[in-house]
């Protein structure tokens, strides 16, 4: 990040900006666009934490879970993916609700979805710090001050997201391909291992409970949300008409495969072992080592925090878009719409985002809440804000696609069946509330989305919401 007091000097207003938002336009390739949304996501996290608390409800049922949850991200994928072909600007979903419901709706969407980047921002912040404590502990014997971790880390990414949107792309895709491939070779020594077989005990699912198959959904689609998150490159990716649809279809697909993967074989792997799945805090570690092939664990370790990083530099690049965007149509200050002349990026928009990350962690870590419990409660708040930015989507798909002359029944049929799986998710995960400090969790959203509203009424006069 820059010193503020150099910030004026080399920013650009928006009122020089060209179509492209004086972003740099068309420097993302298909593949790098892809990286947002897969680093958005953090894959290899959710092979090491998420999967874990999905089996301890789900059991044997967790592959199933995962395809359940693969399913209803493909719903919204199509969704996103609809308008993202009619459409390309920085406030994504922000900016296709807006171009079609009422201002109300498109406000609503714009300050869910920047809940939803900051909240797994600050999730992934905690998940950093998570790692760096797990890895300390085992190589240096001790573990460094969460605050210091934590400023590193938002500091660093903010840094990398101000330089240059293509740096920042390129270093998401090879963290993230280092990552996963690594899971990947473990995965494939236990399959090789225990012999390429069905087993019975998960194909038939014994022992699992439907009735918590609902809660553990929720958690599932936790894995998935950021996956529609190069949307928010639609000025600076080439042919974003093209790139960006296939970006959110592909990373929903892949990461479903992944994850359903992941879930089988951390299952089997740990059949007949002396600890649960649910119990561990290094899952793929332990079978690494039961593959005999501990020296991946350890890299396993690395490459999850890693990844961590990678997650919030790209939810950074995605926040500060969506800011950039808001500040376009007069939802907040102007200055958030100004970009550095020599690096095309939003200066004061990646600044605030860091700036509430950092925050949000710091104020949790000093009431002595943990890197997983930063990772698990930013994370059930950002889950709102993504739910509620998906299911407007959702919503707002038919009305488009009638004004553009392509009505179609079998999309507004499946519109409403996304926006209906949406608040299913949303019930479970409001009846799934295990204690009191996540009962509140929903509240602070909705107080949240009531100050935003608030706040759009007060500065409505300046709202321009038609989109470009």
């Amino acid at each position: 990040m820059t010193d503020p007091a150099s910030v004026p000097a080399e920013i650009s207003s928006p009122s020089n900006a060209t179509g492209n938002y004086g972003l740099h336009a068309a420097v993302l390739g298909p593949i790098e666009t892809l990286a947002q949304s897969i680093s958005a996501m953090a894959p290899s996290t959710s092979a090491s934490l998420t999967i874990p608390l999905v089996f301890a409800l789900a059991g044997n049922a967790t592959w199933f879970v995962y395809l359940l949850a693969t399913a209803s991200t493909l719903l919204v994928g199509f969704c996103i993916s609809s308008f993202a072909r009619l459409s390309a600007s920085p406030g994504s979903l922000y900016s296709y609700t807006a171009k079609t419901l009422p201002p109300f709706f498109g406000v609503v969407a714009a300050w869910a979805l920047l809940i939803a980047y900051i909240g797994i921002g600050a999730s992934v912040a905690g998940g950093a710090l998570y790692y760096t404590n797990l890895l300390s502990l085992q190589f240096l014997h001790f573990a460094p001050p969460p605050a210091i971790v934590l400023i590193v880390t938002c500091l660093a990414a903010g840094y990398i997201a101000y330089r240059d949107v293509k740096l920042s792309a390129e270093l998401m895709l090879w963290i993230e391909v280092g990552s996963v491939s690594l899971i990947l070779i473990v995965l494939a020594v236990m399959l090789f291992r225990f012999g390429f077989h069905i087993d019975p005990d998960q194909f038939h699912m014994r022992g699992a409970s439907f009735s918590s198959l609902g809660p553990a959904l929720v958690l599932a689609m936790f894995s998935f949300v950021g996956f529609e998150s190069a949307t928010t490159l639609g000025a600076e990716a080439r042919n974003p008409l093209r790139t960006i649809p296939r970006a959110v279809l592909q990373c929903a697909i892949l990461a479903g495969v992944f994850f359903m993967l992941c879930s089988y074989s951390e299952v089997l792997g740990f059949r007949g072992a002396s600890g649960k799945l649910s119990d561990t805090t290094s899952p793929l570690h332990l079978l690494a080592e039961k593959g005999h092939v501990a020296p991946f664990g350890i890299a396993i370790d690395f490459g999850a925090w890693v990844s961590m990083f990678a997650c919030v530099l790209a939810c950074a690049t995605a926040a500060a878009r969506v800011l950039m965007r808001m500040s376009h149509s007069g939802l907040i200050p102007a200055v958030f719409a100004r970009t550095s002349r020599r690096h095309r990026t939003p200066v004061p928009a990646i600044a605030l985002s860091i700036a509430l990350m950092l925050i949000g962690t710091l104020v949790l870590s000093a009431n002595a809440i943990t890197g997983d419990g930063i990772y698990d409660l930013a994370g059930s708040l950002s889950v709102f804000g993504f739910l509620t930015a998906y299911a407007l989507v959702a919503i707002a798909l038919p009305f488009a696609r009638r004004a553009s002359g392509q009505h179609s029944t079998g999309v507004a049929v499946i519109s409403v069946l996304t926006v209906c799986v949406l608040i299913l998710i949303g019930v479970y995960d409001l009846r799934s509330t295990a204690d009191a400090t996540h009962a509140r969790i929903p509240w602070l959203y909705l107080a949240y989305i009531a100050l935003g509203m608030v706040w759009y009424f007060f500065r409505r006069k300046r709202l321009v919401l038609e989109v470009d």
